[in-house]
């Protein structure tokens, strides 16, 4: 392995780890920071599960069931809300912690205290947010999207309080972004040049731009809901001047943004994963290194693929189909990549691989529905019906989430020493291929049938495609209580990892022994050879 001269370590126990809850309160570790992100994540994921378990048990059957349509929408709303703020971003952050500096050779993140405090906002705002389901008048019931003026005019009390979780939620983003900017741009090892680092690091860059760029846009738009609520302002408000359709304009320029965010990372760590198990170096590097910048760059000019049916000029409307259909392009080029590393490689089938194929696979569907849904007068039929629900739930659960999977099964045995039991981590693997299949394609063709989003009954049409819909979530809910018990059977008792736990595993974290020493490196190690990036 010719990637290193020297990569000293130390494991110095006199500086380790304080110990009990302290430790945690006061860590500005990497490590134990991510660590917590990850484990607040997997909290979140639950609970965001359960409630969308609450939506799919009322969709079983035609007919209202169990819950009222007031607590359906509350429901609705939480769930998107939590899943994407608090279950997917935490996670990917979490992994940039532990992952980053030891794969850029740095001993730690460049601002450690900044650190400490972005992970503990979060507990506040998801508590804050969460509250507001048990506060008079119930919480958010307006959609995660949280349009005005539903959010504004007609929304509940507690829409105060979950405007001051998402500025919570947002500075803690852009604290972290600012954080991992620093480190990587600063405190790479000698000889490692910004086109040898790993594709992780690579993704997580142009991710962090992203994040600066728009959280300030949601801010902003949160802000005029609070004066429109308080002020008595009329940003939003046609009565008094204003313009809804502004809020959707606004919204969409972060919203759109922010579905990269959660997806970018999810590429760096497929390209990983790949290469690894295929036992061959990622095929066009430099073009993957482009090709995410240009996604990134273009996401910031496709917002309006959201908003065709608002009454948009027609040249609007050709701007932003045409846009929408260019970011095909890189997103192909990564594909094409990803199949082309595989192509001849000396491939095995271990849990992360498993998971990666299903992502390049599945994910490059939700891609395609994306871009029937980019097409102008095509949108008119598929706008707010289950097919988009299907569409981005393609994207975000066999992309983002397996990725995020893949990834804990992939590098557990470098944070814990300890190697995950290979036939439980198949067997979940399987059955949450099958339950997010079972649970998401139908509902494509109920979303083609016309069955609008967002709606607690429905007609007799749509029921035996919601019966299966709703089998398959509980299926794949489930399975993820089972991943629950393989990460904790893995801790408590695994096998002993090796420091290079995978064969052809390449990167600086990996010269590490398993688990990796409290503080990775005292010296950064100098790197030699471009076969770092894996």
């Amino acid at each position: 392995m010719s990637e290193v001269i020297h990569a000293d370590h130390h494991d110095d126990h006199a500086h380790g780890p304080a110990k009990g809850m302290l430790r945690w309160l006061y860590t500005t570790n990497h490590k134990d920071i991510g660590t917590l992100y990850l484990w607040f994540s997997f909290a979140m994921f639950l609970i965001g599960g359960v409630m969308a378990l609450v939506i799919r048990t009322e969709l079983f059957q035609p007919g209202l069931q169990f819950i009222e349509p007031e607590f359906f929408n509350q429901m609705t709303t939480n769930h998107g809300l939590i899943m994407v703020f608090g279950a997917i971003m935490p996670a990917f952050v979490g992994l940039a912690n532990w992952l980053i500096p030891m794969q850029v050779g740095a001993p730690d993140m460049a601002l450690p205290r900044m650190n400490n405090l972005s992970f503990w906002i979060l507990p506040f705002a998801f508590s804050m947010m969460i509250s507001t389901l048990f506060m008079e008048g119930g919480g958010p019931n307006f959609g995660w999207t949280f349009y005005a003026p539903l959010s504004t005019t007609y929304a509940p009390d507690s829409v105060t309080y979950f405007i001051f979780a998402v500025h919570l939620m947002g500075a803690s983003s852009i604290m972290g972004s600012i954080n991992i900017i620093a480190t990587i741009l600063n405190m790479r090892a000698p000889g490692m040049t910004l086109m040898k680092m790993p594709m992780f690091v690579w993704t997580w860059l142009i991710t962090a731009y992203l994040l600066i760029a728009v959280m300030p846009v949601l801010a902003g738009a949160v802000t005029m809901m609070l004066f429109d609520i308080h002020f008595n302002t009329s940003f939003f408000n046609a009565a008094g001047g204003g313009d809804p359709v502004m809020f959707q304009h606004i919204f969409w320029f972060f919203g759109h943004p922010e579905v990269y965010i959660m997806i970018l990372p999810a590429f760096g760590i497929v390209s990983h994963i790949i290469p690894t198990f295929a036992r061959k170096q990622l095929f066009g590097y430099t073009s993957m290194v482009y090709a995410v910048a240009s996604i990134a760059f273009l996401s910031f000019i496709v917002w309006a693929h959201h908003m065709f049916t608002v009454g948009m000029p027609l040249a609007g409307q050709l701007f932003f189909m045409y846009s929408t259909m260019l970011i095909a392009v890189p997103t192909g080029v990564k594909v094409f990549n990803w199949i082309a590393t595989m192509w001849r490689g000396s491939m095995t089938f271990e849990t992360p691989m498993l998971f990666a194929i299903a992502f390049v696979v599945l994910f490059t569907m939700g891609g395609f529905s994306g871009l029937m849904l980019a097409i102008t007068p095509a949108d008119y039929q598929y706008h707010d019906t289950y097919f988009v629900v299907a569409h981005f739930h393609y994207v975000l659960v066999p992309g983002a989430l397996f990725s995020i999977i893949a990834a804990v099964y992939f590098w557990i045995p470098k944070w814990t020493g300890k190697m995950y039991d290979e036939s439980l981590g198949k067997l979940h693997f399987w059955l949450s291929f099958i339950g997010v299949n079972v649970t998401f394609f139908p509902q494509h063709f109920s979303g083609l049938a016309g069955m609008p989003r967002r709606i607690p009954d429905y007609a007799l049409q749509f029921a035996d495609f919601n019966m299966v819909s709703s089998i398959g979530a509980f299926i794949f809910g489930f399975s993820q209580l089972f991943f629950l018990y393989v990460v904790i059977k893995t801790i408590r008792s695994g096998a002993p990892a090796k420091g290079r736990s995978w064969e052809g595993a390449k990167g600086l974290e990996w010269i590490l022994p398993s688990p990796a020493p409290y503080h990775s490196f005292t010296y950064p190690p100098e790197v030699k050879s471009e076969e770092v990036h894996g």
